[in-house]
């Protein structure tokens, strides 16, 4: 698809969390294929700035303030796509918070709750509007969530983050056996520790070992923000299309111990 097309004849992906980071990364594919892309985020600034970088070459993206937190900020989010665009090809489920580092009986119920709100519910009200604007179209579509190796496993320090991701988890399931054979598909990956600005930002703070992490992965390494980028973009494609409720572990080889 050439980027000179117009708006109106390109598939619309919208990526929640997308201006940094595997959103941002996730992005760049999409714009390359011709797709355009909708991010949304908190920081009107940073969005602006990573829209910049997606248009610079002819891509074609566009940016919306909106909160995980807020089901009117969601559905203002959708409604604006569906407005401008009427029509969603693809959805990308990044946005998430993954803020404490305590043992389950040091937890802070505060803080559990803001993940709740925005890992699973947030999550939860985007699938359902996603999956009801690709079904209304006739066209279907794919859907990625992202999940976490804290989604398959235990991880101490990050029970309440887990517990949120295990049920990013079970919605992706779920989702993918009710509405595959109605031609939406919805997948996950499973990220291993990534080298995003949240976790550079951990480590500089002590909340984690860099040293630790890195020995976590039988690879030796953290990940790429642009490796996640490249899972989800194939489970995007039509390259994946019998793929569906599948969580994809890209995590150097941390499941396979």
């Amino acid at each position: 698809m050439s980027s000179d097309k117009k708006i109106s004849d390109k598939k619309i992906a919208v990526i929640t969390g997308g201006a940094t980071g595997i959103g941002k990364e996730t992005a760049r594919l999409l714009v390359a294929d011709g797709v355009h892309v909708v991010l949304s985020g908190r920081r009107k600034d940073v969005g602006e700035q990573t829209i910049a970088e997606l248009t610079a070459n002819g891509g074609s993206a566009s940016f919306l303030v909106a909160d995980m937190d807020s089901q009117d900020s969601i559905s203002a989010l959708f409604d604006s796509v569906v407005a401008e665009f009427g029509r969603l090809d693809y959805a990308v489920n990044n946005a998430g918070l993954a803020h404490e580092t305590a043992a389950i009986a040091d937890a802070d119920p505060v803080k559990f709750q803001e993940m709740l709100s925005t890992n699973v519910m947030g999550l939860f009200l985007c699938m359902q509007r996603e999956i009801k604007e690709m079904l209304a179209g006739g066209r279907g579509g794919a859907i990625v969530n992202l999940a976490s190796i804290a989604g398959l496993n235990g991880i101490p320090y990050s029970g309440p983050y887990a517990a949120t991701k295990h049920a990013v988890v079970g919605l992706t399931k779920t989702a993918g056996i009710e509405y595959s054979a109605q031609g939406v598909r919805v997948n996950a990956v499973a990220p291993g520790a990534i080298k995003t600005d949240i976790i550079a930002r951990a480590i500089t703070l002590g909340q984690y070992d860099e040293a630790t992490i890195t020995e976590m992965h039988p690879m030796g390494r953290m990940g790429q923000p642009q490796e996640i980028a490249a899972g989800i973009h194939w489970l995007l494609s039509d390259q994946a299309s019998f793929v569906a409720g599948a969580i994809l572990n890209i995590d150097g080889g941390f499941q396979a111990k």
